[in-house]
């Protein structure tokens, strides 16, 4: 069974600016409650047991979210609210869960993920990107049934417009069932003439533990950074399985300001 999560938490947010000067991206409010929130409710459903938050240092306030008891008791004792007991409740049972990564310079998903070797204890962990919601249904537990068939990796996908291909990780594949398709390759932001198809990767993955010793033989490419793509390109060049999950869920994108009001939007009216 996936009991563990990776979720890489140490981006700067840049592209949500001028409100990630002051708050992470990630506990921005989405209807009432931060977009991780979201995340961590999907994987919870999904069976997982244990997640890694990767942060920086100027993301301790991440950390504090979910390890500020003082302020809570300080206030429960003088107010009883109900609500405020509930949520502190609810945040008291992230606490036992949660263990705590530093990734200090953004050198990429790859190396992110590497910190975090020590503490995954089994074959295969998911990982996922806070920028991708997907509501409406469970994606990892859609992912975990699948890599229950399969025995395999699994990376999330869906269908995008052809003229978006040049915006995406896209996946070139065989064997394609109704919801799900083998992996034969990942071509990261290819042109239109150049895509294998329009099956883009979306931030969700069941990854294997050999990831690492792979991540270890990369040089650092576009930017200077790790890619988690290249790993997963290599490992499929060495014959380890990855299938493709054509989620059913609706995604949302979190990560601009533009698909963060949306997603705001579409949530608020009840897509969930």
């Amino acid at each position: 069974m996936i009991k563990q999560a990776i979720i890489p938490l140490a981006g700067l947010g840049t592209r949500m600016l001028p409100l990630t000067s002051v708050m992470p991206k990630e506990l921005l409010p989405i209807n009432g409650k931060p977009n991780l929130e979201y995340i961590l409710e999907e994987c919870l459903n999904a069976g997982i047991k244990e997640f890694i938050f990767i942060i920086s240092r100027k993301k301790k306030s991440i950390k504090k979210y979910f390890f500020n008891d003082n302020f809570y008791k300080k206030i429960i004792k003088k107010k009883k609210d109900k609500r405020i007991i509930e949520e502190y409740k609810k945040i008291k049972k992230y606490q036992k869960m949660i263990k705590f990564v530093y990734q200090n310079n953004p050198k990429g998903t790859g190396d992110a993920v590497l910190r975090c070797k020590k503490f995954i204890k089994d074959k295969f962990f998911l990982m996922l990107l806070p920028d991708d919601l997907i509501i409406k249904h469970n994606c990892s537990k859609e992912m975990i049934r699948l890599h229950k068939i399969t025995n395999g990796s699994v990376i999330a996908t869906k269908r995008v417009e052809r003229k978006t291909v040049s915006r995406w990780g896209i996946l070139s594949f065989n064997n394609k069932k109704k919801s799900y398709f083998q992996i034969k390759d990942v071509v990261e932001k290819p042109n239109i003439k150049k895509a294998p198809s329009n099956f883009a990767i979306i931030g969700r993955y069941i990854l294997t533990s050999k990831i690492f010793d792979e991540i270890k033989r990369l040089k650092p490419g576009q930017g200077g950074e790790i890619h988690i793509t290249d790993a997963i390109k290599s490992l499929i060049h060495k014959n380890n399985k990855f299938y493709g999950n054509i989620f059913k869920g609706k995604y949302l994108d979190c990560g601009t300001l533009s698909g963060y009001i949306k997603s705001g939007i579409k949530i608020n009216k009840g897509e969930k």
